[in-house]
């Protein structure tokens, strides 16, 4: 099934629109306001594409497109939207801010009990989250842009004032946010000896060397790492001493929330409220070090950048979360490629080292932290093509691409999915646990960002088929009818076997409209230029110029027909040498009936002579 991103956004964003929108209002759900993950996955389903997309604008509502205003028609009229989408962003501002004018950042029901006989406390739903503060990450900066584009195309009163109040508390969640993320970010160091230690070993040594060997080789290629880290982290966080020791292990990354002693940060020129206790273990998580990582990266995007949305407060958290972002990737990427044989990340599925748990999933999380990484280095043609290779296993495994057999263990990843027990929840009253259902979605969207980032015609080329293939079986997967028509999921659609049929699901859904953007990137990148192909067509036009000069020695006639195909051929053959260089299989197909005409005009030509 082709990726059609504007057709398929679209339709998006008119099942949303009718499942969220009556007459301009947002409409509440059973579920919200229980969960800031949801909520605010639910408004980024329509706000996301807004900010990235210039074709889905609406903060210009001069400029708004005719299908995307039929695509909205349940959020009004084109001058309509912009307020209404006001109207529900302060709305989720409100919703979830406490008692203290604080900003809050609840799990709420995303958080499940380790026992189904034990119900969720009001305490234990109020906790925060990573998902959370990286959620809101994205959701203020697409509202604080939306905003300062939108201010100066109204001149209403009352409207400049609810732009001014909801800018003010999404600055302040923003900030909140990421100072959460900063306390959050944590490095464990542990013995090698230790239980935790010797999986470690086990992982990246994969059985092949000495366990003296292994750690001598972990020593050497994390020690400029290790020194940053001694180095570089103060904000948020207090590194422990022993890490200086060079035969001790360390794992650095995010935990699920803010971590148990973490400091308040207080060197910000505005203090920042509601700075709670952590409960976190000290534990980093490679899914919640991929979900910080995708928030972290918003603050440094083009947009973020071109319209400041950042004040000198935020500027400061901002660089401190860069240090972190690049630390998590170059850490994780090196022990995911560790050794100079197979990679660890080859050897599936991924082993965790402090939960000592194993999944497909957890693999698809560490090639995820493998494809920032690789983005941000620009990768090698040789580390692109095994992290393709890895790709196509994932699939098979997750039967995304693959038959379904009957009682398919595969199915788990999609339904019920993959929990993770979260290390020190236990101190808010009982263990929670975080579930995950989002497998194809995540793959989709790391299966287009290295199509995005390849440069090789044949890794692309399997990278669109294998992108084409998951996408029909997410699409294949959206609910039908009735709550959530037009939205996911329906896992039951493709897995009989699912034990939990059609729910609607606002973490996959906004997952697929990231797919989607992510998928409109790549397709307005320039066609990846074959050196061979621009050769072949160079040659066809000097060829072609030059019987085009021949052609033109000859003596004019009156024929009209005969100066039209001419200038029609000069005009081709300057398309043809204007894209020879971008788009050479371009240039090559308008160079070929040029010749084919040119030649014809010869053979009349020749034909006409022997007559006379």
């Amino acid at each position: 099934m082709q990726i059609k991103p504007r057709q398929h956004l679209l339709d998006i964003w008119r099942a949303a629109a009718r499942h969220s929108f009556e007459d301009g209002k947002l409409v509440r759900g059973e579920t919200d306001g229980l969960s800031s993950v949801a909520d605010a996955e639910r408004l980024l389903c329509l706000l996301y594409p807004a900010t990235e997309v210039p074709a889905f604008r609406l903060d210009q509502p001069d400029t708004t497109e005719r299908d995307v205003l039929g695509a909205l028609e349940r959020l009004g009229s084109r001058l309509e939207i912009p307020p209404h989408l006001i109207t529900a962003l302060a709305q989720f501002m409100r919703t979830h801010t406490g008692p203290d004018d604080s900003p809050v950042f609840a799990g709420g029901h995303y958080f499940r009990t380790d026992d189904p006989q034990r119900k969720l406390t009001h305490e234990q739903s109020q906790l925060g989250i990573v998902d959370s503060y990286s959620m809101s990450v994205t959701l203020c900066l697409a509202t604080l842009g939306f905003l300062k584009v939108y201010e100066n195309s109204t001149t209403r009163p009352e409207m400049r004032r609810a732009v001014g109040e909801l800018r003010e508390a999404t600055n302040t969640r923003l900030t909140a946010a990421m100072v959460s993320l900063l306390r959050s970010f944590t490095v464990n160091v542990f013995d090698a000896e230790s239980e935790q230690g010797r999986r470690l070993i086990q992982v990246i040594g994969q059985n092949k060397q000495s366990d003296r060997a292994v750690l001598q080789q972990f020593s050497g290629r994390f020690r400029p790492l290790r020194a940053t880290i001694i180095e570089g982290l103060s904000r948020g966080i207090e590194v422990d001493e022993s890490i200086r020791d060079e035969s001790r292990l360390f794992e650095c990354g995010w935990a699920w929330g803010v971590v148990k002693d973490a400091p308040t940060v207080v060197d910000l020129d505005v203090p920042v409220k509601g700075q709670p206790d952590g409960i976190a273990d000290p534990l980093p998580y490679v899914y919640f070090t991929v979900v910080a990582l995708d928030g972290i990266q918003d603050l440094f995007s083009e947009r973020t950048l071109t319209l400041g949305l950042l004040d000198a407060d935020q500027q400061k958290l901002a660089e401190a979360l860069r240090l972190r972002w690049e630390l998590s990737q170059q850490y994780w990427s090196a022990i995911a490629r560790f050794g100079t044989g197979r990679w660890p990340l080859e050897d599936l599925p991924w082993q965790t080292t402090g939960l000592q748990l194993e999944s497909e999933y957890f693999s698809l999380t560490a090639a995820a932290i493998l494809v920032h990484d690789l983005v941000r280095r620009k990768a090698t043609d040789d580390d692109l093509t095994r992290t393709v290779a890895i790709m196509e296993r994932l699939a098979d495994r997750g039967r995304v691409t693959s038959r379904m057999s009957r009682n398919d263990p595969a199915v788990g990843l999609h339904n019920p999915g993959v929990t993770m027990p979260l290390a020190g929840s236990e101190r808010s009253g009982g263990p929670l646990q975080w579930r995950m259902t989002d497998f194809s979605a995540q793959l989709l969207k790391r299966i287009i960002q290295l199509a995005e980032l390849s440069r090789n015609v044949d890794a692309q080329d399997r990278l669109l088929r294998l992108a084409e293939e998951a996408f029909e079986h997410l699409w294949n997967r959206r609910i039908e009818e009735g709550e959530g028509a037009g939205l996911w999921d329906n896992a039951a659609a493709v897995f009989p076997d699912a034990a939990v049929g059609r729910r609607l699901s606002w973490s996959i859904t906004k997952r697929v409209t990231e797919c989607l953007v992510a998928a409109r990137n790549l397709y307005e990148q320039q066609p990846i230029r074959s050196p061979e192909l621009a050769q072949l067509a160079r040659e066809l036009l000097s060829e072609a110029t030059h019987l085009f000069g021949k052609e033109q020695l000859e003596a004019s006639t009156a024929d009209g027909s005969r100066s039209r195909a001419m200038r029609s051929i000069e005009s081709r053959l300057d398309r043809a040498r204007s894209l020879v260089d971008d788009r050479p299989a371009t240039a090559f197909a308008l160079a070929l009936p040029v010749l084919q005409e040119l030649d014809t005009l010869a053979q009349a030509r020749g034909a006409a002579a022997e007559e006379m």
